[in-house]
């Protein structure tokens, strides 16, 4: 019998089972796929998630970006290097995600990869999950099992206000050009953006819509924007998937289990950032599980009160931002984004140094009147 069992080897899974770990807790993680696995994903992830670990990530970052450079429709652009203290992380996931639960098995947690579960029953005081290798028990269960997981369905979360958003991207091999810019490019597709972030050894390049259902052809679009880099889109292993964006206030806890990651939709909704939410809500997870095995009884709820106060509360702001925003991209872009010191401020947000509260307020009345004219 296992204090917890942690579904899903991401971000919020490896997080929470580092930290429940290293509590002194028996934690199990369950993964379908064998580590390290490939990931879609832009990999950029803010340095703020360093105060959440006592170690150091520094062999899992392929590069880092300290500048941002966004166009409109691959002309007007803005270029400004970012006054952080340290750049935008960028990893690959596959290196990263391991490496995570690299540090929790050094704590003494036990991995289980290439073990996809199959179900799950709550038995009196403990979860029974059913895998393609048997059955495991745990006291506590954590479903960090990302956006398709089956997880939060099989736990009853079936009223939740998921919004999907849906996102195509490429690992383009090459040799990297100025290495320390990540790129935004605003006007080519609707309702979202593209990006094309710098790795060691290559590109990662994509494209994603954030609201509304319109059909729109990514893969062409994507081509067309990989040219501008001299990159051939097309020869490249394509990945689609839906992201799990932040809809409001929702309860993520039920009896002896709570949803953490993409599974717990915490996905930005303005820039669609996803590690460090699912790294928030890892920490936060392990740290109810803890308390509620010392006899809380409240720490679950407790769990989804802290979600939706911490991380939900500037996903709100963040949700405004991104309706008037997207909507009316081309003012947007004008008088929101073509300025290098709203450059700045979106990589002050993307390192975690303000909050959308702190700026999008200021942000609207600029936007607003731009719209009205």
């Amino acid at each position: 019998m296992y204090d917890c069992i942690v579904v899903g080897a991401g971000p919020a899974g490896g997080t929470s089972t580092y930290h429940l770990a290293k509590l002194g807790h028996s934690v199990l993680v369950l993964e379908k796929e064998s580590l390290p696995r490939y990931k879609p994903c832009g990999g950029g992830v803010s340095p703020a998630i360093a105060e959440w670990f006592d170690f150091d990530f520094a062999s899992a970052i392929s590069t880092k970006a300290d500048t941002i450079r966004c166009t409109w429709k691959m002309g007007e652009p803005v270029e400004a290097e970012l006054q952080t203290p340290e750049p935008v992380w960028m990893v690959r996931r596959d290196i990263f995600d391991h490496f995570l639960i690299q540090q929790a098995q050094k704590q003494g947690a036990e991995l289980r990869d290439n073990t996809e579960v199959k179900g799950i029953n709550f038995n009196i005081d403990h979860w029974q999950v059913n895998t393609a290798n048997g059955p495991v028990t745990g006291r506590y269960l954590i479903a960090a099992d990302g956006a398709k997981g089956p997880m939060a369905k099989w736990l009853g979360f079936k009223e939740r206000k998921r919004r999907l958003a849906g996102a195509l991207e490429a690992e383009a091999q090459a040799k990297v050009e100025h290495g320390n810019i990540a790129h935004f490019e605003f006007g080519m597709v609707k309702n979202g953006y593209l990006w094309n972030f710098p790795k060691a050894d290559g590109y990662s390049i994509g494209i994603g819509t954030f609201m509304g259902n319109g059909q729109q052809d990514f893969k062409s679009i994507l081509s067309e924007y990989g040219r501008e880099f001299k990159l051939d889109i097309k020869s490249c292993k394509q990945y689609g998937h839906a992201l799990c964006l932040w809809n409001g206030k929702q309860k993520l806890h039920t009896e002896n289990a709570v949803l953490a990651g993409e599974a717990a939709c915490v996905v930005d909704p303005f820039t669609a950032e996803g590690i460090r939410p699912s790294i928030f809500s890892g920490l936060l997870a392990s740290q109810a599980i803890d308390k509620a095995l010392a006899g809380d009884i409240n720490a679950l709820e407790k769990y989804s009160e802290a979600i939706n106060e911490q991380w939900g509360t500037d996903m709100a702001w963040a949700q405004k931002l991104a309706g008037a925003f997207y909507r009316f991209p081309n003012i947007g872009y004008k008088v929101g984004v073509r300025r290098p010191s709203a450059v700045r401020i979106m990589g002050k947000i993307l390192c975690g140094q303000l909050r959308y509260s702190d700026v999008t307020d200021h942000a609207l009345k600029r936007l607003i009147p731009g719209i009205g004219s």
